[in-house]
């Protein structure tokens, strides 16, 4: 995996599992390494949202929901159990995480420290080694630890990114839909993409 750019995509037990599987599909269509970590919550909620079933194969389901892999991409996938795995480790580069969805519970564990599983343990990681960690945080209306989590977060690093659609484009899909936060989540990590038209003022 040379020259190959690698990323990290955690989904965890928020609704909204649906950003982290266009954000996969997405990535996987570009000659990329992509790790995919999914929280016990997050595969509760993905059979619930999707046609995913945990007893079948992760890959076998992005083909399912029409993910077109780079001849040159890869895929790892971790459950949030697996502690030893490469991104828990400050010594392996990668260029950068996003947790989509991040659940609050996930959230509170980044922002007190807490990192007890591979999910939050990685995401401590990138935290400490100042890398690219994204958080979509899907939970409304937001109380005043939600708040002050995201904060401390943001303080220690994070970018915050409720993952809030656009209407400007005119999405005629939930998938077009979701794609224009995706799109933005692409656009901090630095990937090229034409998921979704950029603004521009039309002439008047």
């Amino acid at each position: 995996m040379i020259n190959k750019k690698k990323y990290v995509v955690a989904i965890c037990g928020a609704s909204g599992s649906i950003y982290g599987i266009r954000l996969i599909k997405a990535l996987l269509e570009r000659p990329c390494h992509v790790i995919v970590m999914i929280s016990d919550g997050g595969l509760k909620v993905l059979e619930h949202e999707t046609i995913f079933n945990a007893q079948s194969s992760f890959l076998d389901f992005l083909v399912l929901e029409g993910a077109k892999l780079h001849e040159s991409a890869t895929l790892e996938i971790f459950s949030q159990h697996e502690s030893c795995a490469a991104p828990a480790s400050g010594s392996f580069i990668h260029h950068g995480m996003v947790i989509a969805p991040c659940s609050m519970k996930t959230l509170a564990s980044i922002a007190s420290g807490m990192a007890d599983n591979l999910i939050t343990r990685s995401a401590d990681v990138c935290l400490k080694e100042r890398r690219p960690l994204i958080l979509l945080p899907r939970e409304t209306p937001l109380n005043l630890i939600h708040l002050e989590n995201m904060t401390r977060a943001c303080h220690a690093g994070a970018t915050i990114m409720p993952p809030c659609p656009s209407f400007y484009t005119f999405p005629s899909n939930i998938e077009q839909l979701c794609d224009t936060v995706v799109a933005r989540v692409l656009d901090h990590l630095g990937v090229e993409h034409d998921l979704v038209a950029r603004w521009s003022q039309k002439e008047q």
